[in-house]
């Protein structure tokens, strides 16, 4: 049997930024450009205005940082193209990043209420700590001005007896559990290891600080930024300080309402939509698999949806299903939430899904899409397909493999030339792409490809899983944290 293989190399993804001109890199394109939102005169964030909670020590360090990162910060890397220096917040995002003391709220040394907290059993202790921080973001969130984002500062003794939880768990979760351990075991150890990005059988034996703390501070409607000692301190173990410094300011920045930057639109405007579930007690039935519908625009938007519930069924493992009717229900979500953001419908809707489209979900969308012009759907997977080729790294990213025209394989990560190396350390692992019906593979992969430079959690530019899933595990376990009889906010910046 003849086996026919092509190989082709996609171009890098070209980035927006606010002064015309494209750049295949973040942190150049910020740094010769500015965020993309200066496009938006009025629109653009001339502050970032950051509060503090935490033990008062800490928030001291906290404010020598921000401080710091008002200034240029030089790079200790040798690799200067990949770790280059960060020019200061100002210089960057033409914006001040403002501090204040009315933002700040400092746990009370006298009563040493943290450390008292921290002594409690590990169940008070978990409640205890959330309460204590999250009160403190509910004071911040109640002033008259506002900051924009607030930032928990989170000592290295909460995070070693306090970031976890163990779960208290029905009959029917333990049942679950064993039933994912043994199919997650069946299906090749090491194979999902690189793309965990759903649900696992470890998301539901612990309950997680970091997501209940974003949880509630939902609740306020305030966004916020976890920081630890290794954000704040230099030390030998921590990453150089202008890499901390570039990656925590575009989170903030994105937090603060402001667009980084934005791919480049070759094409109608487009709504991406990745099809996720997680785990969810109700008050009706002991477990449960609610959908999310992760959705990003080609304008630089973002927001996360919560659907309709599908009961558990040890048979689905990860072939977890909506009934056409919940598939319709959710796109209709979709669109209600792009209308108010651009205004009217997208021209193209693309949907992509970890475990393929069945017949219902494909109907159900088909429905609920029958106004834009262009649907189409795409099955992402991880995949044991391998390249080797001669000399010392691995394929370039952007590779694009097709075996007998039929099977599609994209490494989304791989040899970087302007960097001169390859950026991760095993072998890169290519993605599967399955589209439905007559689709172009070679814009689908591009798609796929732009989307994985859409993180702006970072400035790194290794990110191998596009935003349309990759954060799925976390936004379903925030969403878990709300609870079922409160609709989860749409917007991304409180996810990330």
């Amino acid at each position: 049997m003849t086996i026919s293989i092509e190989i082709r190399e996609l171009p890098q993804p070209l980035l927006e930024f606010g002064s015309p001109g494209e750049f295949f890199e973040q942190k150049e394109g910020l740094m010769q450009a500015g965020p993309f939102d200066l496009r938006f005169g009025g629109a653009h964030r001339t502050q970032v205005r950051l509060g503090m909670v935490g033990p008062a020590d800490m928030i001291e360090r906290a404010f020598r940082w921000y401080d710091r990162c008002q200034n240029t910060i030089l790079s200790g890397m040798k690799n200067i193209e990949q770790y280059p220096f960060f020019p200061g917040f100002r210089e960057t995002f033409k914006a001040a990043l403002v501090l204040d003391d009315r933002w700040t709220v400092e746990f009370d040394e006298e009563s040493h209420e943290l450390d008292n907290a921290l002594a409690l059993k590990p169940k008070e202790r978990f409640e205890r700590v959330l309460e204590l921080y999250a009160q403190g973001v509910s004071r911040i969130a109640a002033s008259d001005l506002r900051p924009d984002v607030v930032v928990c500062c989170v000592p290295e003794k909460v995070i070693k007896v306090c970031w976890s939880i163990t779960n208290e768990l029905t009959e029917a979760e333990w049942k679950a559990i064993k039933h994912q351990k043994r199919r997650k075991e069946d299906n090749q150890p090491g194979l999902f290891d690189a793309w965990e990005m759903e649900e696992t059988p470890e998301d539901l034996l612990y309950r997680d600080f970091r997501r209940a703390l974003k949880a509630r501070a939902m609740k306020v409607n305030m966004p916020i930024q976890i920081g630890r000692d290794k954000l704040f301190v230099d030390s030998d173990s921590n990453q150089d300080p202008a890499t901390r410094a570039w990656n925590m300011s575009v989170a903030l920045y994105y937090k603060a309402g402001g667009i980084p930057w934005r791919t480049k639109n070759n094409g109608p405007e487009t709504c991406f939509v990745g099809i996720s579930f997680h785990h969810l007690k109700t008050n009706k039935r002991h477990l449960v698999h609610s959908s999310i519908a992760q959705a990003f625009s080609t304008e630089g938007d973002g927001f996360a949806l919560r659907g309709e519930s599908v009961p558990w069924n040890p048979d689905q493992g990860r072939n977890i299903h909506l009934t056409d009717e919940q598939a319709a229900q959710l796109a209709e979500k979709v669109l209600i939430q792009y209308r108010e953001r651009s205004g009217g419908d997208p021209m193209r809707v693309v949907l992509h899904k970890t475990s393929k489209f069945d017949g219902a979900e494909l109907s159900g969308f088909k429905s609920a899409f029958r106004n834009i012009p262009i649907v189409e759907t795409i099955n992402l997977a991880p995949s044991m397909f391998r390249l080797v080729q001669f000399g010392a790294y691995p394929p370039k990213r952007g590779t694009l493999c097709r075996v007998n025209q039929e099977s599609t394989y994209l490494f989304t990560s791989g040899y970087m030339p302007e960097w001169n190396t390859y950026p991760g350390p095993h072998i890169p692992a290519p993605l599967r792409l399955v589209p439905g019906g007559d689709i172009d593979v070679y814009r689908a992969a591009a798609d796929v490809l732009s989307l994985t430079r859409m993180n702006w959690n970072t400035a790194q530019n290794t990110n191998s899983q596009p935003v349309t899933l990759r954060f799925a595990r976390q936004v379903g376990g925030i969403m878990a944290e709300i609870g079922e009889d409160e609709e989860p906010k749409p917007s991304y910046r409180f996810y990330m």
